[in-house]
């Protein structure tokens, strides 16, 4: 299964261009196939994209070094159970250890910065992404590494399909997550503090809303929320130092897809994105799937700026 999703996801890797005639239609479970690994690749999408919503809505900042949060997440619990820990601790220690990075992070680089232009803010977000990267170069190096399945490598068939037990992990995690991070914006005070400082910092501060809490807090809970993805994506696939650059470039176009700023958008911009991939490689050429992601976020924007699911801005004459 990670030859599987290492070589492109669908289809075991580039094919050659298809002539006229050349393979027969694709069958029903192989479409149902299809849909499967683009709904698990895009469960992982619709987190990082998440983190990234939750770091926007408190400051205004694309965090671009949210993709090493991914990494730090899968490479810290490969090294913990290699080192004898259980895995569930060895998870828990993980995504832990990565909430405690993304907590320095805007303690040391962007708490200094506020007040700075947003340009300035993300560049230190991309100069932190390549610190992270040097970092993990340095102690772990640029061997490929993976995670145990948590629950073993048998396949499951359904339906004329073969489900890893590793993607119900995946898309059970992310239900659960998404619903956890909802009832927190929408039904807790401090998720509700969080959504006041990304419609209006000066009000929300005027009222009594600690800015810089609920900017650390937005940085903890993307970290911990890229941690999981990561601990969930490494029994799928190899991890490395720079596995967090594709995925958080990924979660970056959910968050785009789905309206900037809009958490439960991201989601819905992940889930998509992942399966419009997974049913261009394996409909067309495996060798065209990030760019069928890069088409599909480029007509985004073209026809919807805002996003598919982003607040239309409205001007008053």
């Amino acid at each position: 299964p990670r030859a599987f999703y290492r070589m492109g996801g669908v289809g075991g890797g580039p094919r050659p261009p298809r002539g006229p005639g050349e393979y027969p239609p694709p069958m029903p479970e192989q479409i149902f196939q299809f849909l499967v690994t683009g709904i698990t690749v895009g469960s992982l999408y619709a987190l990082v994209g998440l983190g990234f919503a939750l770091i926007y809505n408190a400051s205004d900042v694309v965090n671009f070094a949210q993709g090493e949060f991914v990494m730090l997440g899968a490479m810290t619990a490969i090294s913990l159970v290699a080192a004898g820990l259980p895995l569930p601790l060895a998870a828990f220690t993980a995504i832990l250890i990565t909430i405690g990075v993304g907590l320095l992070l805007e303690r040391c680089a962007i708490e200094p910065s506020l007040g700075a232009s947003v340009v300035t803010t993300i560049i230190i977000t991309i100069g932190a992404a390549i610190f992270l990267r040097g970092v993990a170069l340095l102690v772990w190096g640029k061997e490929f590494r993976a995670l145990p399945a948590f629950s073993g490598d048998t396949p499951i068939y359904l339906s004329g399909a073969t489900l890893m037990p590793q993607s119900l992990w995946v898309m059970g995690a992310t239900v659960l997550l998404v619903v956890l991070v909802r009832v927190f914006l929408n039904r807790t005070l401090l998720g509700k503090a969080l959504l006041a400082c990304s419609f209006n910092r000066a009000a929300a501060q005027l009222v009594g809303i600690n800015v810089r809490v609920m900017l650390r807090l937005a940085y903890g809970l993307s970290a911990g929320l890229g941690a999981v993805a990561g601990v969930l994506i490494a029994p799928i696939t190899f991890s490395s130092y720079e596995a967090g650059i594709m995925l958080g470039l990924k979660g970056f176009f959910a968050a785009i897809i789905g309206g900037i700023g809009n958490p439960m958008g991201a989601v819905a911009g992940g889930l998509l994105l992942g399966v419009l991939e997974a049913l261009g490689a394996g409909l067309i050429s495996s060798g065209y799937k990030d760019a069928i992601a890069f088409l599909f976020v480029l007509m985004v924007l073209f026809f919807e700026p805002t996003g598919l699911f982003g607040h239309k801005s409205a001007e008053r004459v």
